[in-house]
């Protein structure tokens, strides 16, 4: 497995693992590792890994790529080669995993083999009334979030579920309210709208009735007094239109006012107010202008007002819904972030703590996993764990005659102190987790850190030269990770040119104890 480590430039300590096949390097969000550094182009870098080979390849960048200082189109890389892109220095890191295959054949038909058929059956369809939307829910449902969980990650995924529910929920429980609110607004201008109809119809009804035009008036319809009237028309029954004057006699055309003239066809229409919403925040309302018609002794319709309301009431209320819907929206998100937080680290917590106990399980410092939380589905995991630990167990049972547990550092680590007392030049003696234990007086004057003031802290959280730590502790990964072989690495400490030397000192667990790091000034 290959690995890039910043070992220089602004992400120092950071590392990528590559993948087998390829993996793109950039600035852009579609490469496999982004990297947010100036000067690093978009799609920068090529590195195809083939199993223990892999080969870089720039991407037409802009400033180049630098091998071992040396520009490159193309190259093949090998352990502890230096590649350069702008502001950002990479070493590469390969490395040998150890893998422990435990293999056991399952009969068919014993009760394993049972067990783990049972494991892949789909479990039956409830008969009770709650049993079975919770079955489909589970079965034919999940499994489609199950196909999204494996394009994106558990923690996007569920930050999408949670946003896509805020919206349904805003949107089902806030815009019903909303538009009850513009449905009573708009029931209220049409009310001052019938008011306006019916003042044409008082007005003017026998001047309409006698075609004595000339006294029909309107002007109230017009001018700064008629708040809210975009524009209305007068006209008979057939669509000739009487006011506004500018329109004297043509024929109406637009679909209101002929929809209100097919309306009022119907004589048992004539006492009933014709309203539309036209949309665009526009009401339309028409009213029969009826008059007394002494020759058949009855009312008759003798004309139409169609008035067209678009009150500034109306787009102040779509524009306070509208910020309203986003002010709830993203309160809602706010709050949904912190318990996305707590849903998260609810989560994660448990499983971290599970992977701390299994590497204190095989170090000997524990018996079993134990939980400190009630998640009672974790509890199957925690179960098999055991077993599988409980079983590599009795694997190095069977193969040394006797149990090995995992040795402490405690040992191992006062035997380097004593080379160390034997030793010249600067030395340190750090444990299996790169905590510092020793360093000599060249060594505290070398890096800067005191024994004394650091003794028992992380190298990573100690060192000023973050680098310099981070490849003391990347040849410590690789020695351990190799038998204990010691790895060197070239580092300018303080202006002077230094060989990093590591070596692990390996347990009869196979576990590397701890890690004694000399530094040779080269001359």
């Amino acid at each position: 497995m290959f690995k890039l480590v910043v070992v220089g430039g602004k992400l120092r300590g950071k590392e990528y693992i590559l993948n087998e096949n390829e993996n793109t390097i950039g600035r852009s969000d579609e490469c496999d590792h982004q990297i947010k550094v100036d000067g690093v182009s978009k799609k920068h870098l090529l590195i195809t890994v083939n199993g223990d080979t892999a080969y870089a390849e720039d991407q037409g960048s802009s400033n180049g790529t630098f091998v071992n200082e040396k520009l490159i189109k193309k190259a093949t890389l090998h352990d502890g080669d230096k590649i350069a892109l702008p502001n950002i220095i990479f070493q590469v890191v390969y490395v040998t995993e150890k893998i422990v295959v435990i293999k056991k054949k399952v009969v068919k038909g014993s009760e394993d083999d049972e067990g783990y058929e049972e494991l892949q059956e789909e479990e039956p369809v409830p008969q009770d009334l709650l049993g079975k939307p919770i079955w489909f829910f589970k079965n034919r449902f999940m499994p489609i979030v199950y196909s999204f969980n494996q394009q994106y990650e558990w923690a996007a995924l569920v930050g999408i579920l949670l946003f896509v529910f805020i919206a349904i929920n805003i949107t089902l429980t806030i815009l019903p309210v909303l538009r009850d609110s513009k449905t009573l607004l708009i029931k209220e201008i049409a009310l001052r709208g019938k008011q306006y109809a019916a003042e044409v119809d008082r007005l003017n009804n026998v001047y309409l009735r006698d075609k004595n035009l000339d006294q029909v008036y309107t002007g109230f319809l017009e001018g700064d007094d008629a708040e809210g009237v975009q524009s209305y028309k007068l006209f008979d029954t057939e669509g000739r239109v009487y006011r506004p004057v500018s329109e004297l006699n043509t024929i109406v055309n637009d679909s209101f006012s002929v929809d209100a003239i097919k309306f009022y066809k119907d004589e048992t229409r004539k006492d009933i107010n014709f309203i539309r919403d036209l949309g665009n925040n526009t009401i339309g309302i028409a009213r029969a202008v009826k008059a007394h018609d002494k020759n058949i002794g009855r009312d008759v319709v003798v004309a139409i007002i169609a008035i067209y309301f678009a009150p500034t009431s109306l787009e102040r209320e779509a524009s306070n819904n509208s910020k309203a819907y986003l002010e709830s929206l993203l309160t809602s998100a706010m709050v949904a972030i912190f318990f996305f937080g707590i849903l998260y680290y609810m989560t994660v917590r448990p499983l971290a703590d599970m992977r701390l106990q299994i590497e204190r399980v095989l170090r000997g410092r524990q018996k079993e996993l134990e939980s400190n939380v009630l998640f009672k589905e974790l509890n199957p995991l925690r179960n098999t764990i055991n077993s599988v630990l409980s079983r590599i167990k009795d694997l190095q049972n069977t193969d040394s005659g006797e149990m090995q547990n995992i040795e402490e550092d405690a040992p191992y680590l006062r035997i380097l102190k004593e080379f160390m007392e034997g030793s010249h030049g600067p030395v340190i003696i750090l444990d299996s987790g790169k905590v510092i234990h020793h360093i000599n007086k060249d060594a505290e004057e070398l890096i800067g850190i005191r024994e004394n003031a650091s003794a028992g802290q992380s190298l990573i959280d100690t060192a000023r030269d973050q680098g310099f730590a981070a490849t003391v502790t990347e040849l410590c990964d690789k020695s351990a990770d190799n038998d204990g072989i010691n790895f060197k690495a070239e580092w300018n400490i303080n202006g002077k040119d230094t060989t990093i030397n590591v070596a692990a000192l390996m347990g009869r667990d196979k576990f590397a104890k701890c890690f004694f790091i000399t530094l040779v000034k080269q001359s």
